[in-house]
Parts: C-alpha cells; sequence; structure tokens
C-alpha cells in the first residue's frame, strides 16, 4: 500500500515533497520478489505452492502475487475462452481451476505475450485470492491477501484524552488509549473497553480480515437508554490480534467519519486520505 495507494510514490498522486522526479508512465508497475513460500489451496488440493513467487505493486492497485508456471499444478487446470487485455501488461489469457471436486471459472491468469516494458511477466501466472480456499505464507495461514513488505503497523500507548460522541451522547472517554499508526492510512485511536459505553453498543456479525491486525468484530450504536437511531458497524475491535497489533486487543475504535472523536479537545478532521 505504501508504494502504489494514497501518496506512495508509485501511487497516482505521489507526494510533491520530494527532491526527485519520477519520470515514465503514469500507471506504475513495480515487480518485486516475495520472500518466503506461498501455497493456495482449492478443494483441499495444493494448486500453487512457490518459494519464487514476485508481487507486482501497480499503481492504485494492492499487490498481486505472480508465481513461476511451472509451480503451479497445471493438471488442476482447464483452458479458458476469457481473454482481457491490459495496456500496461498485454493481453491475459485464462485457466479455471478443477480441484477437490471444485470448479473455479477463470481463476489463474497470465500474460504469454506482456507488452514492451513488462517482459518480466513472462513465465509467471497469477490466481485470484478469492479463488482459492486457503493461502498459506510458510505455514501461516493468511487472510484478505499477502503481506506487502513495504506495509507496517505501529501500535504506541497515549497520555492523550480521547472522547466519542454520536450525535451528542458520549459513546466513550478515555484518558489511556493506544494510536495505531497504518502505512497509507490515517491514524487510528483505540479506547480500553472499560472506557467505552457498552450499554449504547451491540455486538455485530460483520467480520472484516486484515492481513496486518488479524479479523475485526464490529459492533453497532443501538442506543440503549440513551434513544436514538441505530448506527450499524460504527466500531471495531481485534479481540485476537495478530502480533503487531497485539497493544490493541479487545480495545474498540470507532469510525471517525460517523461519530465525532475528540483528541485533547480538539475534534479530529475528516481522516480518509486524499484520492
Amino acid at each position: 500500500m505504501t508504494l502504489t495507494l494514497s501518496h506512495g510514490p508509485l501511487s497516482a498522486a505521489p507526494p510533491p515533497t520530494v527532491n526527485y522526479r519520477v519520470t515514465g508512465p503514469a500507471h506504475r508497475l513495480f515487480w518485486h520478489p516475495f520472500p518466503r513460500r506461498v501455497r493456495a489451496l482449492v478443494g483441499g488440493e495444493t494448486v500453487l505452492d512457490t518459494r519464487g513467487g514476485h508481487l507486482l505493486h501497480e499503481t492504485g492497485l494492492l499487490p498481486q502475487l505472480y508465481v513461476p508456471t511451472a509451480d503451479v499444478r497445471s493438471h488442476l487446470l482447464r483452458p479458458s475462452d476469457r481473454t482481457t487485455h491490459c495496456p500496461f501488461k498485454g493481453d491475459a489469457a485464462y485457466w479455471s481451476v478443477h480441484a477437490g471436486g471444485r470448479v473455479v471459472d477463470n481463476a489463474v491468469w497470465a500474460y504469454p505475450e506482456p507488452v514492451e516494458g513488462a517482459e518480466w511477466l513472462r513465465g509467471y501466472q497469477a490466481l485470484y485470492w478469492s479463488a482459492a480456499d486457503a493461502w498459506f505464507d510458510e505455514e501461516e495461514q493468511v487472510h484478505g491477501h499477502l503481506r506487502d513488505p513495504y506495509h507496517r503497523v505501529d501500535v504506541r500507548r497515549s497520555g492523550s484524552t480521547v472522547r466519542v460522541l454520536l450525535d451528542g451522547t458520549p459513546v466513550a472517554e478515555t484518558s489511556r488509549p493506544v494510536l495505531l499508526s497504518e502505512t497509507g492510512l490515517p491514524n487510528r485511536w483505540y479506547v480500553p473497553p472499560e472506557d467505552v459505553r457498552l450499554d449504547l453498543l451491540t455486538g455485530s456479525a460483520t467480520r472484516t480480515a486484515c492481513p496486518y491486525k488479524g479479523t475485526a468484530h464490529y459492533w453497532s450504536f443501538t442506543g440503549g437508554a440513551a434513544g436514538g437511531g441505530v448506527v450499524d458497524d460504527v466500531a471495531w475491535s481485534y479481540p485476537e490480534p495478530l502480533e503487531e497489533a497485539t497493544r490493541a486487543a479487545g480495545f474498540l475504535c470507532f469510525d471517525h467519519e460517523r461519530v465525532t472523536t475528540e483528541v485533547d479537545g480538539r475534534p479530529l478532521g475528516p481522516t480518509r486520505p486524499a484520492s
């Protein structure tokens, strides 16, 4: 994310605060080896197993794993009639995966004759993340997508006072928050559950997976005795976070766009990065 999204150097709007100029097309490609073994399973069968994978960093997109053709189980693939054209990479050919009693149409693609400037794509194939039942980075199953080596998460204890209000109703107030900084994203303030009006919230069935923080559980504002309308999934927490976010375990973070969050008495402004 740090390279291709927000204001990363390979994004559509790189920062002006540099003493160099990036020449070349506005849409940029960067091919970089992935340093660990990766496996993907469909229907319980291994479709790819590689130590030679590369991440393709592409302007405006999350990095995509490409692996040598020899590391894909060709006997599980069937050629497809589907083709697509990318002006930056060339014409893509597709294959469907037949594995473990499952058929996943157009799950694998490649650029047999990539355009000039992307020749290194020749001899590599890619698998849609959603096409596989499970992905493994070495022996650890990963969710969401592979971790970008240029992306990081830092969590720090803070002495700031954080106050959260929803339509004027105080929902949380603490002087012992943690501040989570994540590459390419706005800072997020996490509040201990003891300092949250949990009587105003109801646990949601919504779950999302982050490869850097873990599985997020969501909370909706239901008002309790304070009344008011329901605001779905207005807060989230990581009950069992990954190692980078352990300091935020069980703490709640509120959607800064849908609540008023005050830090040391000052309301936070818009938090979404500029497009």
